[in-house]
């Protein structure tokens, strides 16, 4: 598996020849757009900022696309998607967390989550969570500090942050990184793994440099 980080909320996860992209920036945001194809795209939120799926049709591929709550199965790929609030943009919308069980890892992606306080169902399902992607920028979503608390909470293998390149509160990820106590991390260009390299991590911080 190949993980990127493209800026904003937008993630490229790759295995074999599989792509899946969640909350691209569409054409009408500010964010810049890495365009690639895409089987499946995940839009956590409805704004510009993140449902951008024109941008991951390209090159023949129209991905399957999947912009809220349910449970999903692709291409062996399963997915389920749970409703939470976000404040994203200074309103009240529908935020779509997302588990995604892969290769025998399950990654859970909190898009534009800014309540730390999780539905019921929700917390039942991130038991055993391998890779957890957490917005970090305030500014309608998790704080620095809510994220450190809640990914202590969720107890996953690896956690992954986001949103603080292009959006959230300047300084964002250096706060964050105190909080956890990882302020030596150094920062990779991707992340390439298989489930046996996660063996004896719990909670390791990954910073990933946007690739834009």
């Amino acid at each position: 598996m190949i993980i990127m980080y493209l800026g904003g909320e937008f993630v490229k996860v790759q295995f074999g020849d599989t792509v899946l992209a969640f909350n691209p920036p569409s054409k009408e945001s500010k964010l810049k757009a890495t365009r690639f194809g895409a089987d499946v795209a995940l839009i956590s939120l409805n704004h510009p900022d993140m449902n951008g799926v024109e941008q991951v049709a390209h090159g023949g591929r129209q991905p399957f696309t999947i912009t809220g709550p349910g449970e999903y199965e692709i291409k062996s790929v399963v997915v389920r998607g749970f409703a939470t609030e976000s404040m994203f943009g200074g309103e009240k919308r529908i935020n779509t967390v997302y588990t995604v069980d892969l290769e025998g890892m399950k990654l859970c992606f909190l898009g534009a989550l800014s309540s730390p306080d999780l539905p019921a169902e929700l917390k039942e399902e991130l038991d055993e969570v391998d890779i957890l992607f957490v917005p970090i920028g305030g500014e309608g979503v998790l704080t620095p500090s809510q994220a450190e608390k809640l990914s202590v909470t969720i107890e996953p293998h690896l956690v992954i942050p986001m949103h603080f390149e292009g959006m959230g509160s300047p300084g964002s990820l250096k706060q964050f990184l105190k909080e956890a106590g990882e302020e030596k991390t150094e920062i990779q260009d991707k992340l390439t793994l298989k489930k046996k390299d996660l063996e004896g991590k719990e909670g390791e911080v990954v910073v990933l440099k946007p690739a834009l």
